[in-house]
């Protein structure tokens, strides 16, 4: 059976006239020249693939069990499913099984990575970075020749790794020419109480090489960066974090507003014109919990109003002359521009933003992946290529303490059944099936195995209770902790390599 990268496309990749295993010089090439770094051979996401655990506690029932009001989860929060981790995994297995399977799935070689990075705030060690976990895989290939570490910021550490990994292969003189691997990985976890239903767990891996299905907008990028304690992990004996909810709401939204605002600006003067949400065919953001998304789409909306001039926003934005002297610093939580402004933004919220929640609401946030688990959701929401090919994307990622930026994409324009953009439909193609294919628990079981985490959370010796058989085929999993903290880990026999023939697709 073929991957899922189209045999003809892995061919083009190969091409014999260049010379190249799999169409990428070795570490032992010279650099290439800036020349073929740009133009016809841009660099960006070539692949993508997602993981999340195959146990999900429905939120309605979660309610129930809390004794919270109904809908307080699934209207209050937007949210449906939480997906969760049993004791066999950790973040080094998560990221394990999602790198895995995107080499699998991409056919190319542990050999042709130069680069691998890793975005996560579930911290196992000090000092030893999960990416180090990582090259267990490239054992067999003999490569050792990987750069990256990890990178830690709250839930922005999965962006941090996608701009590293992209600025190595555009930018740095040490690129080789090979491709890289940014790849971000959480588990989200929560104290009983108002805070466990915006839990979730979850890794996505991205393959950062040329010819790719996305690339990034060079030069347009708005960064803010303070320092808050909004959300921190203080505590490496505790998963659970210290949270000031409605400080942590506020700092999100503040961001929003000055990344936004710095985006335009550079996009204004690069391109010309007025860039506002019209600019852009799907809008995403880091998703805490889906009805924050919605309120950040009118935010958005809200401040396109800001920043058009006051004679020309009632012809542009009838039935807002309430508004005219808002002020984005004191708007944070007012009610009223919240409920005018997402009213306004709802058809924009439908056509650009809700389908990238499928992820979010069925699995929850995912920290980390949660902003990339939003694209996954919008490539395998999209009906057609055509629906897809040249489609400019804005992006929103937000970590607490903080550190935030709001940047743009682009698919490409070539939809034939042998380009890398078709290739990563098909590679996607299971996604959905993986979703209903999980296990549904009980809110007591749900919080039985919370309970179990905290108070084995590191533990050692330990010998995890649950039993791989309920994995996913392929899934990488802790076998054990010895009495040096040493982790231990196999992967489930059945291989993903292939989707069809394991029935997921």
């Amino acid at each position: 059976m073929s991957s899922p990268l189209d045999n003809s496309y892995i061919r083009h990749l190969n091409g014999s006239e260049n010379g190249h295993h799999n169409g990428i010089e070795t570490s032992h090439s010279p650099s290439p020249s800036s020349s073929s770094r740009f133009g016809d051979d841009e660099i960006g996401i070539v692949n993508m693939e997602i993981y999340f655990p195959p146990s999900y506690v429905d939120q309605s029932e979660l309610e129930a069990f809390d004794g919270a009001s109904t809908g307080k989860y699934t209207i209050g929060l937007g949210q449906t499913k939480m997906g969760f981790c049993t004791d066999i995994e950790d973040v080094n297995s998560l990221c394990l099984t999602a790198v895995s399977r995107l080499i699998a799935k991409s056919g190319v070689s542990y050999a042709d990575i130069g680069r691998l990075e890793v975005g996560t705030e579930t911290l196992l060690d000090k000092s030893k970075s999960v990416k180090t976990v990582l090259m267990r895989l490239f054992k067999e290939s003999g490569n050792t020749d990987v750069e990256g570490v990890t990178c830690t910021n709250a839930c922005y550490g999965g962006t941090a790794a996608l701009f590293n990994c992209v600025a190595w292969a555009v930018e740095s003189a040490a690129y080789d020419g090979r491709y890289a691997v940014a790849v971000c990985a959480d588990i989200a976890v929560y104290a009983r109480g108002n805070a466990r239903p915006t839990g979730g767990a979850g890794a996505v891996a991205m393959l950062i090489g040329r010819r790719p299905a996305l690339v990034l907008d060079r030069g347009l990028r708005g960064t803010h960066v303070e320092d808050v304690y909004d959300f921190y992990k203080p505590e490496m004996a505790s998963e659970y974090p210290t949270v000031d909810g409605k400080l942590t709401i506020q700092c999100y939204l503040r961001a929003l507003d000055r990344c936004y605002a710095r985006y335009c600006a550079k996009r204004e003067a690069s391109e010309g014109g007025t860039v506002d949400l019209n600019s852009f065919d799907a809008v995403l953001f880091h998703t805490p919990f889906c009805k924050l998304v919605q309120k950040s789409l009118g935010r958005l909306r809200l401040n396109d109003f800001v920043r058009t001039p006051k004679e020309e926003r009632l012809a542009r934005f009838p039935g807002l002359e309430g508004f005219l002297n808002v002020e984005l610093e004191s708007s944070y939580f007012d009610r009223d521009v919240e409920k005018a402004f997402m009213t306004d933004s709802r058809e924009l919220f439908e056509a650009k933003t809700k389908p990238s929640l499928l992820i979010a609401t069925n699995v929850g946030n995912m920290y980390t992946p949660s902003l990339y688990g939003g694209l996954v959701s919008f490539i395998c929401g999209a009906p057609t290529l055509d629906s897809l090919r040249g489609r400019r994307v804005g992006l929103f990622s937000y970590g607490s303490g903080l550190v935030a930026s709001f940047f743009s994409l682009r698919f490409s324009d070539d939809d034939s059944p042998t380009s890398p953009l078709a290739a990563l439909k098909r590679s996607l193609g299971d996604v959905q099936t993986r979703l209903a294919a999980r296990n549904k628990v009980t809110p007591a079981e749900f919080d039985r195995v919370m309970r179990e985490r905290e108070l084995s959370h590191h533990a050692a010796p330990y010998e995890p209770k649950a039993d791989p058989a309920d994995l996913f085929p392929g899934t990488w999993y802790l076998v054990g902790i010895d009495e040096k903290h040493r982790r231990q880990y196999e992967q489930a026999t059945t291989s993903y390599a292939n989707p069809q023939v394991n029935g997921h697709s």
